[in-house]
């Protein structure tokens, strides 16, 4: 299509308006790995490697959580986007339900998460205090999922600040309440791996219960219908958003389990090369929020345009953000390139850990283009509630590509780590070109449905 320089230029600072608390927001949520991570790594790192252990195991429960409420930002957007704001509310009700059943089920699988440490062979030392941190976790996940669900609904009405807010000021509360609870200040206890659990368990509830007063409370919300009596469970409107959140979820299962698997993996190599590993895979963890963040961002801007029914609206949008996004990956890639010595001393004194980590975040550095284009391209297909399709091509790329690669780098190489994170380079550069190609073309297809807008189903099925 011709190139409108001034459409494009809008649509830019649209995106870049809306994303950028969205960027604070993500950031702030991924915040508590980091102070754990931190307040972990300076106990040593049998401390740290536990700790961090037990999180990537509790992210597998986060983004079943995001992936499962993502149905939530597009199905707002679009209805939105359609002046049909009134409706908003009843759906958001059903979000509820979802958000609470699920909270449960991901509370009962983290406390019996342990088992996978003996699948991938995680080192008998780590075991107890991984299985501590768990345990304390578990009773989190309730809260997370019903916070997403807000945060869904807020971020879809294209108001992302209280997100922002709210998760900044969990970050706030973990530092000085993980350090208490982990070292045993105050007269407590020092409790390690499980006081790390149990500050972040607290701060958790703590933002739902922040979120869900705003919400309720705040003039923005009030035409959504939101404070009238709790809808009965809706099983279509139910199965609707189960339509397009369940392969999200599962899309960013086969990212995150990728990444929970290596790291397990490499849990078996010790707990030197397990600490730098997971010092590694934090700041690309941190790196990746930013992307993701635009990549929200993008959901929203694309659902707003499918709502009006604007084709051109929806390249646009998606195009815009993919250029917003490659911006933000030439700085992170060039910051993991230039200080990763600087940056593995901010979590860790252990000289042998900050060596290992150095050379690991150098391959960080390498995916981050492909990890931003994939992100990106997910984001502009969850506009359009194009889900099943780009679950099956992560799917592929990660466990059919990104899995087997780094295995055979890794042990039948000898390569250890850095052959693992070959593996994740070359899966997610194989999850970017397919993604990325998925969008363009279903970015031009003319033969949408007439309902689009106007019912708040899947483009495709």
């Amino acid at each position: 299509m011709p190139i409108d320089r001034a459409r494009a230029r809008r649509e830019i600072g649209a995106t870049t308006r809306l994303a950028l608390p969205i960027i604070a927001a993500q950031l702030s949520s991924v915040g508590p790995n980091v102070v754990d991570a931190i307040l972990a790594g300076h106990q040593g790192a049998h401390t740290q490697a536990s700790v961090v252990t037990g999180v990537n195991i509790w992210v597998l429960a986060i983004v079943a959580g995001i992936g499962t409420m993502m149905a939530v930002p597009p199905t707002v957007a679009q209805l939105d986007g359609a002046n049909r704001r009134g409706e908003i509310g009843a759906v958001f009700h059903q979000a509820l339900y979802i958000a609470l059943v699920l909270g449960i089920v991901l509370g009962v699988a983290v406390w019996h998460a342990s088992p996978l440490m003996g699948l991938f062979h995680v080192v008998e030392s780590m075991r107890a205090d991984v299985t501590a941190f768990l345990h304390a976790i578990a009773f989190a996940a309730p809260a997370l999922t019903v916070y997403f669900a807000l945060r869904g609904l807020s971020d879809g009405l294209s108001m992302p600040r209280p997100s922002m807010y709210f998760s900044l000021g969990g970050t706030v509360v973990l530092a000085p309440l993980g350090y208490v609870l982990m070292y045993g200040k105050l007269g407590l206890p020092a409790m390690g791996a499980r006081g790390s659990g149990i500050a972040t368990a607290t701060v958790l509830w703590l933002e739902l219960i922040g979120f869900a007063t705003y919400v309720f409370l705040h003039r923005n919300y009030r035409d959504l219908n939101l404070r009238q009596r709790m809808a009965r469970p809706d099983w279509v409107q139910i199965r609707q958003l189960l339509h397009v959140g369940l392969p999200m979820a599962v899309t960013l299962l086969m990212e995150a389990g990728l990444f929970v698997a290596v790291a397990l993996l490499i849990g078996r190599l010790g707990e030197t090369v397990s600490a730098a590993h997971h010092v590694a895979l934090n700041v690309a963890q941190v790196a990746f929020m930013i992307p993701l963040g635009v990549s929200m961002a993008i959901t929203v801007r694309v659902g707003n345009a499918a709502g009006r029914r604007d084709a051109q609206g929806v390249r646009y949008a998606g195009l815009s953000g993919l250029l917003l996004v490659l911006f933000t990956q030439l700085f992170s890639s060039g910051i993991m390139v230039l200080l990763p010595t600087q940056i593995a001393q901010l979590y860790t004194s252990d000289a042998a850990v900050v060596a290992t980590a150095a050379q690991l975040m150098l391959l960080a550095g390498v995916f981050q283009f492909a990890d931003g284009i994939q992100v990106a391209s997910n984001g502009a297909l969850r506009g359009l509630k194009d889900t099943r399709v780009p679950m099956g091509l992560t799917m592929f790329a990660y466990w059919m590509v990104g899995m087997p690669v780094g295995w055979y780098l890794a042990f039948d190489r000898g390569l250890g780590a850095r052959g693992m994170w070959m593996g994740l380079v070359a899966g997610l550069t194989v999850a970017a070109v397919l993604l990325f190609a998925r969008f363009w073309r279903t970015s031009g297809r003319a033969d949408w449905p007439a309902d689009v807008g106007s019912d708040p189903l899947p483009f495709h099925t």
